[in-house]
């Protein structure tokens, strides 16, 4: 939260399963191009916040398989646990507010006398929420049952149900919803509330975020029966939230687009860069067309490269200089010539780039530090390693003629290093 000095010009508080994250789309088209548009357009001055009823291990597990970005915020165990930053540091104010009326011994020993709740895997388990699987037909009856037996034993607890199958049972000042009010409300206290938040879900546990006062809100297109029906019963008047048209992160992009929140064009669906215009121009865009064109020119989708490479060599300072991984140095007009080598080395295979918590900072009137950790899937294989680029420009305040890539620098993450026999595996740029 500190990460920002003044307010995010835009938080997006996000579900994963079937919201941000698509399983059904196994080329993750629509989670890349989301990508690609905030780390552009977005990270520098805006929160990204995930907000899921996975636990800390079944989150790290989604993290591995699929292309995410790290977000500022976590939000998981259906809001009953807030995390900070890559490390995840935990909001410790927000744990005392859990515990005010709530015994999870309790909880579980009145659950285990219902034989229709089948408890869930004991990740899910945690220290204020606990999980079970319920057949849809028995699932309100059983929840009207629970809470009768927590009122006796002065339990003030929450039941939700979700997904069809999912039963959570938390504090009563639990939730998604809950836990996006509390962040709102720090926010607030430091003279900070984001200037737009957009809230995106599917599900059921997803509904009290749609209830938080002055937020915007997106259904993606494959919303779950139980979240348009708390729509159609609560909401269905509301200009400021819409059931999109697209799946999953399209039709997050698309309400960015339909609430007028910033730009919504993905630079994935952009085929000439020179026709991609950023209201606020800023060299974490330039370092994602950049990786952007280098998946493209190694799955051969470019036809007539070469002025692609005479631009881009124009664009580097003629004695820059490119550090690998490896520690070999080049430099960046030789690293350039060097790509006609492995065009289309990838065509026909599944090969992906997408770079993660690109992060400027401007340390002269004319020169900038940016940040990033680029990763590449190529098959099976995932590999990242830390980048760090200096860029300059002519003009300090518009950048008008674009920025110039003066030095490259690349370093392996602590788990490639571990991993990895950097004699065959160099990640070329």
């Amino acid at each position: 939260m500190d990460r920002l000095k003044t307010s995010a010009r835009l938080m997006i508080v996000s579900d994963l399963d079937h919201t941000m994250v698509d399983h059904h789309d196994s080329e993750n088209l629509s989670l890349l191009k989301f990508n690609a548009l905030w780390e552009s357009n977005y990270r520098h001055d805006s929160l990204l916040v995930f907000s899921t009823g996975r636990s800390p291990v079944l989150y790290k597990k989604l993290r591995e398989e699929k292309p995410m970005l790290t977000p500022d915020i976590t939000i998981m165990s259906v809001g009953t646990e807030i995390t900070y930053g890559n490390l995840m540091v935990p909001d410790d104010g927000w744990v005392e507010i859990l515990n005010q009326k709530w015994d999870r011994s309790i909880v579980i020993e009145e659950s285990k006398k219902f034989p229709e709740l089948t408890l869930q895997a004991e990740t899910e388990l945690r220290p204020h929420k606990v999980s079970f699987y319920v057949e849809k037909d028995k699932a309100h009856a059983v929840s009207k049952a629970l809470m009768e037996r927590f009122e006796k034993h002065g339990l003030d607890v929450k039941i939700i149900y979700s997904g069809g199958m999912d039963l959570d049972i938390l504090p009563q000042g639990a939730g998604k919803g809950q836990a996006l009010a509390y962040l709102l409300k720090k926010f607030k206290t430091e003279g900070k509330l984001p200037n737009n938040t957009l809230v995106c879900g599917d599900s059921g546990n997803d509904a009290e975020l749609f209830s938080i006062p002055e937020v915007y809100g997106v259904m993606v297109s494959n919303a779950q029966e139980e979240l348009l029906k708390w729509h159609a019963e609560n909401a269905k008047n509301n200009p400021k939230i819409i059931h999109a048209t697209e799946r999953c992160a399209a039709g997050i992009i698309q309400a960015i687009g339909h609430f007028g929140l910033g730009p919504n064009i993905s630079p994935r669906d952009v085929m000439d860069f020179s026709e991609c215009k950023l209201e606020n121009v800023n060299p974490g865009h330039e370092a994602v067309k950049f990786f952007l064109f280098y998946e493209r020119w190694r799955r051969a989708e470019m036809e007539n490269f070469e002025p692609y490479l005479a631009s881009l060599k124009a664009s580097c300072d003629p004695s820059g200089v490119h550090v690998a991984p490896t520690g070999f140095e080049h430099s960046l007009w030789d690293k350039i010539d060097a790509m006609r080598s492995i065009y289309g080395d990838k065509q026909g295979k599944q090969f992906r780039v997408w770079i993660d918590r690109v992060l400027p900072t401007q340390i002269s009137s004319n020169t900038w530090l940016v940040k990033l950790n680029k990763w590449e899937l190529s098959g099976e294989e995932r590999k990242c390693c830390k980048t760090t680029v200096i860029f300059s420009s002519k003009d300090a305040v518009v950048a008008s003629d674009g920025f110039t890539w003066m030095h490259v620098h690349q370093t392996w993450t602590e788990e490639e290093t571990n991993l990895k026999d950097h004699s065959s595996s160099i990640i070329q740029f």
